[in-house]
């Protein structure tokens, strides 16, 4: 398995505006110093104590992302150092981000994840939540955190067609809400849709960020 050239390859294939986040999890510190070496240093983790770890065994001048459900009890070990949280699926994980930053100075850019797919068991707001939250008096005080786009995952599998739908979903949410709530606003940026399996599509419907890991690590 030659990471790096995976990588260069998969970053070939995309275009300047599309970001690839390598996704590490369950992933040891030497396969992911390969993708390191290779000159690549943006990477997604979805378990708090798991990235925590890795986080101080690797080199500190990686860009960590946290990608999974992230569980308020856990929200103190990533707070202090990670880059991005793109699974923002409830208001309360919001305030807890918010509150742990502030403890550590610190300013979080959010994405706020967005239930697309059929399956019930992905997590995710839907638009009348977001709505709910963003218009609340409380979402205005929140400023050790700032939303900077959106982020979904379409359902597993075969149908192109039906993904090809769920992202555009996604990408319609992206620009309601930029047109209603982030009018203006530069920071309000990025959409995050696309893993190994059908990022392609992802970048085809807007997609700035894809999280691929088996693609270039192998299936686990």
């Amino acid at each position: 398995m030659d990471i790096g050239k995976n990588i260069a390859e998969i970053k070939d294939s995309l275009p300047p505006v599309t970001k690839l986040i390598a996704v590490t999890k369950t992933k040891s510190p030497e396969t992911i110093m390969e993708a390191y070496r290779a000159g690549h240093k943006a990477f997604g983790e979805n378990k708090a104590q798991e990235l925590l770890q890795k986080f101080e065994e690797l080199p500190k001048d990686i860009e960590w992302h946290f990608i999974g459900h992230l569980q308020s009890n856990k929200a103190k070990y990533v707070i202090p150092f990670v880059n991005m949280i793109h699974g923002i699926d409830s208001f309360k994980i919001l305030k807890v981000v918010n509150k742990e930053a502030k403890k550590n100075d610190r300013v979080v850019p959010c994405l706020l994840q967005f239930h697309i797919a059929q399956e019930s068991t992905k997590f995710g707001l839907d638009e009348a939540e977001a709505k709910e939250f963003l218009n609340s008096e409380t979402f205005p005080t929140l400023k050790n955190v700032y939303i900077a786009g959106v982020m979904g995952m379409a359902t597993f599998t075969d149908d192109h067609e039906q993904v090809r739908n769920e992202f555009r979903k996604l990408k319609n949410i992206f620009m309601w809400l930029q047109n209603d709530y982030f009018s203006g606003n530069p920071e309000f940026s990025e959409i995050s849709m696309g893993m190994s399996d059908d990022y392609q599509i992802a970048v085809e419907e807007g997609s700035t960020m894809v999280r691929i890991g088996s693609n270039i690590f192998g299936s686990r």
